[in-house]
């Protein structure tokens, strides 16, 4: 994605890597119960986390085993323990971060670095980079499959992917997809998905083979951005530029429903535990839809819980079931210029923060 103050991902949730659509013992209490909870979804802001520091922002990923917050800046990853409200350390020298994402098994991470064309490879513990590797493009979200093993960044300018074996970090292979591509979301059976924002489509890979299995249409979706997926039901949730969730039957590519959302989305997360889908926009004042997974069929929006400005990026934590977004104030927009014809209003310094919503 590109950096327009965000960009997802669960155990860990990327932007990104969000593979928080882990399968459940059974049905759920809510579908069983036949519908959403009354009276909306129940969050809130919980607290608010100044983290400061200079630079823009795009994916967070959460690691619940270590509490711990991924962050990209421009330029590194800040690490954040949500618990103790204290930065624990930065992976450096990351330029162009986009996103994040984390092999806990192998104690590995990978991070999409968006101007050096390549992925940081760090140790999950120390924080150590131990190598890169050489990716296409500007890539952006970036997933790790654990089926296959294999780590895949979504190069957003040179419109592939590029598949990493994320043990030894040698590159496997490029898939050539075509098109401005976006978050991606892997189903742990070695199918991966991703969304083409201009095109708008969506696109299924086969992770092992390395190939391109379906490019399905999204309309009336337009822009789709952020993604998410209930591997259990088989359902994928993008958030689309015009104010809608296109839920996508994830075998056939029939978009089910369009649940409205806010303005400005830019990341999607979906809960197992609670089967509450959630789309972070960051227009107007700042929203988080919450949007209720009633049936196969059915989707409700049970919520729009009033964030802050400028966050449109999110990490869910699974199991606590707390929701992290970011966002910093900004001082008044520039005039337009011909050079610059749609500035961006200026982050005020060091009022960068994590928002931490919960039940």
């Amino acid at each position: 994605m590109s950096m327009k103050w965000r960009g997802v991902t669960c155990s860990f949730l990327t932007a990104g890597a969000l593979l928080v659509g882990a399968a459940l013992a059974g049905d759920s209490g809510a579908w069983a119960a036949g519908g959403a909870p009354p009276g909306g979804s129940g969050y809130h802001l919980k607290k608010k986390i100044k983290v400061g520091g200079e630079g823009g922002w795009d994916y967070l990923t959460f690691d619940s085993a270590t509490r711990r917050l991924f962050i990209s800046r421009g330029t590194r990853v800040m690490v954040l323990d949500v618990d103790s409200e204290k930065v624990v350390g930065e992976i450096p020298d990351t330029p162009g971060v986009h996103g994040i994402a984390l092999a806990p098994k192998l104690n590995r991470g990978f991070v999409s670095n968006g101007r050096g064309n390549n992925v940081t490879i760090f140790d999950l513990k120390t924080l150590a980079t131990l190598g890169h590797a050489a990716a296409g493009q500007n890539p952006d979200a970036i997933i790790y499959d654990p089926a296959t093993k294999r780590v895949f960044a979504m190069n957003g300018r040179s419109g592939d992917i590029t598949a990493i074996d994320a043990a030894s970090g040698d590159v496997a292979g490029t898939i050539a997809v075509g098109g401005k591509l976006e978050f991606a979301v892997a189903d742990g059976k070695g199918r991966i998905y991703v969304n083409i924002e201009d095109k708008s489509e969506l696109a299924a890979i086969d992770a092992q083979k390395l190939s391109v299995i379906s490019r399905w249409p999204l309309a009336p979706c337009e822009e789709p951005s952020g993604l998410a997926m209930d591997t259990k039901h088989r359902r994928l949730f993008a958030g689309c530029g015009n104010k809608m969730m296109a839920v996508v039957d994830a075998d056939s590519g029939k978009v089910l429903a369009t649940p409205a959302i806010a303005e400005g989305v830019d990341a999607n997360a979906f809960d197992p535990g609670t089967e509450f889908a959630f789309a972070s926009c960051g227009g107007g004042n700042g929203e988080l839809t919450v949007v209720h997974e009633d049936s196969k069929e059915k989707f409700s929006v049970v919520d729009n819980v009033p964030t802050q400005r400028g966050a449109r990026t999110m990490a869910l934590d699974p199991k606590t079931h707390e929701v992290y977004l970011v966002t910093a104030d900004f001082g008044p927009r520039p005039e337009p210029t011909k050079e610059n014809p749609r500035p961006r209003p200026p982050m005020l310094p060091d009022s960068f923060v994590v928002l931490v919503f919960a039940r």
